[in-house]
């Protein structure tokens, strides 16, 4: 049996977080493109299912992309490129929208449906998540992790959405306690490490065996490396942890303050999500 199965998303896809042989590669994943130093749980995924059927698999994910950068860049390439139906499509992103001040629930619940929409209608089954409360795993204070938890939950909708009309698999990662675990995680608790990376893909393989999808070597949950130590916990904090959560507050700080704000004025008199007119939307959402 022959599996074309194509990963769209932000760096969790690519891989960051998962060093490919023990890659030295930069931690910050910065400008990480798939396949380079990177292995990650969409390729191990693709590799357990090649134990069983003829995979080709096809990783268009690129790192820090947005919901419509994913929309606009990652799937004209996936749908134009894609040699016959589509078996298998994960679609992962939206924690990078919520670290922007940019940030619109509108347009990225669009731009998902538009994604879901192209991809089963080539014949995709789609991957999707729930997100978990990334504050609670950076340790922010409440002040950045409220807001934060909010936008977040707005993604989370759009994504309950978007699997109550297409159907596929959705993992719910809070109802993954080792989510919150410290060694789920890489040093900048932002992307899984080995062990997050390859739970994910069991998970996922899991529920494919589940539908009826034969593998005959799921993906190993046995890691390779040690999660990083305390040390390098405390100097990637000083080195990048600091300086990071210093220019997501500057994107948050704004809407904390309304968020705030908001809770003390009547009922009714709060924030309301303006949906997007279609003359601002961009030209490949205007069908």
């Amino acid at each position: 049996m022959s599996l074309h199965y194509v990963a769209l998303g932000d760096s969790t896809t690519v891989g960051v977080g998962d060093p490919m042989n023990g890659s030295t590669t930069d931690l910050s994943g910065a400008g990480a493109r798939p396949g380079e130093g990177w292995r990650g749980w969409a390729s191990l995924l693709a590799d357990s299912l090649a134990s069983t059927h003829r995979v080709t698999f096809s990783n268009f994910a690129t790192s820090g992309a947005t919901v419509p950068v994913v929309a606009t860049e990652q799937l004209p390439s996936a749908v134009s490129l894609a040699d016959g139906p589509i078996d298998l499509a994960s679609l992962i992103v939206g924690v990078n929208d919520t670290l922007r001040s940019t940030f619109d629930a509108g347009r990225i619940r669009e731009h998902l449906d538009l994604c879901a929409e192209q991809l089963t209608a080539r014949g995709a089954l789609l991957l999707t998540v729930r997100f978990h409360d990334h504050g609670r795993v950076f340790g922010l204070p409440r002040w950045l992790r409220r807001p934060l938890w909010h936008r977040i939950e707005q993604v989370n909708v759009a994504f309950d959405d978007l699997h109550a009309q297409f159907g596929g698999i959705r993992l719910d990662m809070a109802d993954y306690p080792e989510v919150y675990r410290r060694d789920f995680w890489s040093v900048d608790r932002l992307h899984p490490g080995e062990r997050g990376h390859r739970t994910l893909a069991r998970a996922f393989a899991d529920e494919l065996a589940v539908r009826g999808l034969r593998i005959d070597v799921p993906p190993d949950l046995d890691c390779a490396y040690r999660p990083p130590s305390k040390l390098a916990d405390a100097a990637w904090l000083v080195r990048e942890g600091v300086p990071w959560v210093g220019r997501r507050a500057n994107d948050l700080l704004p809407w904390a303050a309304r968020m705030a704000l908001t809770q003390s004025l009547p009922s009714g008199e709060g924030m309301r999500l303006r949906p997007k007119k279609r003359e601002e939307l961009p030209p490949v959402l205007r069908t």
